[in-house]
């Protein structure tokens, strides 16, 4: 795949994609093929660092102990103390599951944030992942990892072998765009077992229109 195979289908969503009245996401799309995810080696789950962040707030939700609490109240979007676990219901925790894009936790209280957030935020892909740096001690500085979640993207074929994630906005520039394209496809690449030969198409869409295919 290359840059200007990248930038003509960028333009060409762009110029045929009726105006919103809302910021749209830019998708990019990567359809698997001879890749049998039932198999545990197949199921992949690999976070990856863009260059560029995506053009809106990843809002992220700390999980900690009174170690951390000054810290992750200066830092994240919301904190929510260990002494405090105890009090959130079910619907309270779904609310805050749906309110919130990315979840760390402090590392030495992690079995109590299993017992209390995991049955809500397990299946749906958001409990606080150390592959990701989302599982910290309790002395640890949130700026840098705050600012790190801002550009990360979680890739993974557990559940299908189509991948979907966001690389930006319609108002990021061509630029910003095709850099985190090439990105997250050369990660994916590395990460399968036939590289180019498991990818079966690549497309680029916004939130409400049709895909564009990019030639890889």
């Amino acid at each position: 795949m290359n840059k200007k195979d990248i930038e003509k289908a960028i333009k060409e969503l762009k110029e045929n994609s009726p105006k919103r009245n809302f910021k749209q996401r830019v998708d990019l799309i990567i359809k698997l093929k001879n890749l049998d995810i039932k198999k545990p080696e197949n199921q992949l789950e690999f976070f990856v660092l863009l260059h560029f962040n995506l053009g809106k707030r990843i809002k992220v939700c700390a999980l900690v102990g009174p170690e951390l609490k000054d810290e992750a109240i200066k830092t994240c979007d919301k904190t929510i103390i260990q002494d405090e676990f105890d009090k959130l219901d079910k619907k309270t925790i779904k609310k805050i599951s749906r309110d919130y894009d990315v979840f760390i936790a402090q590392a030495n209280i992690m079995p109590k944030v299993a017992t209390t957030f995991g049955r809500v935020l397990g299946p749906k892909g958001k409990m606080p992942n150390p592959k990701a740096g989302c599982v910290i001690p309790p002395k640890a500085t949130l700026t840098q990892l705050y600012d790190k979640l801002q550009k990360t993207v979680k890739i993974s074929t557990k559940k299908s072998t189509v991948i979907q994630c966001s690389v930006g906005t319609e108002d990021t520039n061509d630029t910003e765009l095709i850099d985190n394209i090439l990105t997250i496809y050369n990660s994916v690449i590395h990460h399968l077992p036939n590289e180019r030969n498991n990818i079966k198409e690549v497309l680029v869409k916004l939130t409400m229109s049709k895909p564009v295919k990019i030639p890889h």
